[in-house]
């Protein structure tokens, strides 16, 4: 490979313009000859910058309202041919090419005509063919080539040419090929996955991923584990979205976590508050405003609640920063902030505050994957919500005030990890139980944390008498149930479905409790 090959003619063809002005001023500058075609040429001639037209240099006129321009022998042949092998230079001399040392191209915004919900023979349209066929043949012949897909690489190439005398360094060109085949890899992602959908092929036969680095993180869940974050462009309101405003770097666990806390906040129509550690919530609330919201969702679980992660439904304001900024927290993430949250927040300078602009709707779909060696499972997203008729299968039925708590109570099971119960009152969670193996384990758990959290305040009352109680799937047996009713739980919510049902509405019933059962489960491991 040679160590730097010299640019004397390029080709442009953008549809994203910026920086497209100065970089073919510095090009011309040079001495550059630069091929252009449409709206590309006439961006640089309004720059001042001298362009020949890709049709005047072929010989052969765009066609078909532009989609035959660049598929022609004498810009592919001057792209593919290798200046080193003599054959490739006679072939080049006989039918009159030249050869072209950079191209500049991005694609047709594909991506951003599906994000606007544009109909589908417009975004057939906006399926780039040209430019991915100019950007794999630079890319392969990388050797004499240089190829730059996005604007960000312009500065880069700027300063290579400069720094090698009007050339490209051999270690640039390896590096901008291999960014051009990234970039052509996820356009055909993007534009398989959107073809898979218009065909209702919800898991098609090839997956295709396509993903954007955002963030090279210090490390993973471990230090010594490497890791970076990558947005789809699905641009789904939260953390792939969110702008910091202030803190430190984000770490993986913190976007893991921020991720968990913001999907669950955003459930609740209510102002409402949820603090997650380690991916489960510590404690859930929702009231009139996000300060009352706070206290309650803190009492589950003030010592849990320590470095944790805090998302909320609402602009967060300066009465509930304040609280919020009573005890330490790594993240905080909302749609917004106002002016006095802002100011009280400046003062903890490590504390990170992320703000998405807008909530993520639960019911939108969605893909959740997870790697196994040598592969992956995909899932659609638990989008479900509790609708319709629940099931009453006691002698009680729950009253009015019950029945809220029991709603609130699944739909934060909905993101606990399995085995999960969750105890609440006054929809607030007052004791949670996450990840045991044994489901009867979960709701000791449960009820133990939610004394100590009373034990923490300075309180005798039991929290969880009175509560509701919410099992993520079916109590294989009775003494799940039990636990619950003797710690006080007062009505219970699951999905029903164990060969031993009646059994456990039998303790139910013995007891004086209420129960419903949904018919769906929300397992999350």
């Amino acid at each position: 490979m040679p160590t730097a090959t010299p640019v004397r003619r390029a080709l442009v063809s953008v549809s994203d313009k910026t920086g497209l002005a100065e970089l073919g001023k510095f090009l011309a500058a040079r001495g550059v000859e630069i091929l252009s075609t449409g709206g590309s040429a006439k961006a640089l001639r309004e720059a001042g910058v001298p362009v020949a037209e890709v049709s005047d240099y072929t010989g052969f006129p765009e066609m078909m309202d532009g989609r035959v321009k660049t598929l022609q022998p004498k810009i592919h042949g001057g792209l593919l041919a290798r200046r080193d092998t003599p054959g490739h230079v006679e072939a080049m001399q006989k039918h009159g090419i030249k050869p072209i040392d950079l191209v500049v191209i991005n694609l047709y915004p594909f991506e951003a005509t599906v994000a606007k919900g544009a109909g589908f023979e417009e975004c057939i349209e906006n399926i780039d063919i040209g430019g991915p066929a100019l950007i794999r043949a630079a890319a392969k012949n990388h050797d004499f080539v240089a190829v730059v897909t996005e604007p960000a690489d312009y500065a880069a190439l700027i300063d290579d040419i400069k720094a090698n005398n009007g050339a490209v360094s051999a270690d640039l060109r390896k590096r901008l090929a291999a960014s051009a085949y990234a970039r052509t890899g996820a356009y055909d992602a993007a534009i398989s996955q959107w073809f898979a959908r218009q065909l209702g092929d919800e898991f098609p036969h090839r997956l295709v991923l396509g993903g954007v680095r955002r963030q090279a993180l210090r490390y993973g869940e471990n230090p010594h584990q490497r890791a970076a974050f990558y947005t789809d462009g699905s641009n789904r309101p939260g953390i792939a979205t969110a702008t910091q405003v202030q803190g430190k770097e984000l770490s993986f666990n913190n976007l893991n976590d921020a991720d968990a806390a913001y999907e669950l906040v955003a459930e609740f129509e209510r102002p409402a508050i949820v603090i997650v550690k380690h991916a489960n919530p510590c404690g859930v609330a929702t009231a009139d405003s996000c300060a009352d919201a706070w206290d309650k969702a803190l009492a589950c679980d003030p010592v849990s609640a320590f470095g944790g992660i805090i998302a909320l439904n609402r602009t967060l304001d300066g009465a509930a920063a304040a609280k919020i900024a009573e005890i330490f927290s790594e993240v905080i993430i909302a749609p917004d902030a106002d002016d006095a949250a802002k100011a009280v927040l400046a003062k903890k300078k490590n504390l990170r505050l992320l703000l998405t602009g807008r909530m993520p709707d639960p019911k939108d779909e969605g893909w959740v994957i997870r790697s196994l060696s040598g592969g992956y499972l995909v899932q659609s997203r638990d989008r479900s919500v509790i609708e319709g008729e629940l099931k009453v299968v006691t002698k009680r039925v729950p009253t009015k005030t019950e029945l809220a708590d029991l709603m609130f109570a699944f739909t934060v099971c909905k993101h606990v990890k399995s085995n999960a119960i969750v105890y609440a009152k006054d929809r607030a969670t007052v004791g949670i139980g996450a990840g045991q193996m044994s489901r009867v384990d979960s709701a000791r758990i449960a009820v133990w944390k939610a004394a100590e959290a009373a034990k923490a305040a300075g309180k005798t009352a039991n929290p969880v008498q009175g509560s509701v109680v919410a099992s993520d799937a079916f109590f294989p047996f009775a003494d799940g149930l039990l636990a619950a009713a003797e710690a006080g739980a007062t009505a219970v919510i699951q999905p029903g479905g164990s060969v031993r049902d009646d059994e456990v509405i039998k303790a139910a019933d013995d007891r004086g409790l209420a129960m419903v059962f949904t018919g769906q489960r929300h397992f999350r491991h």
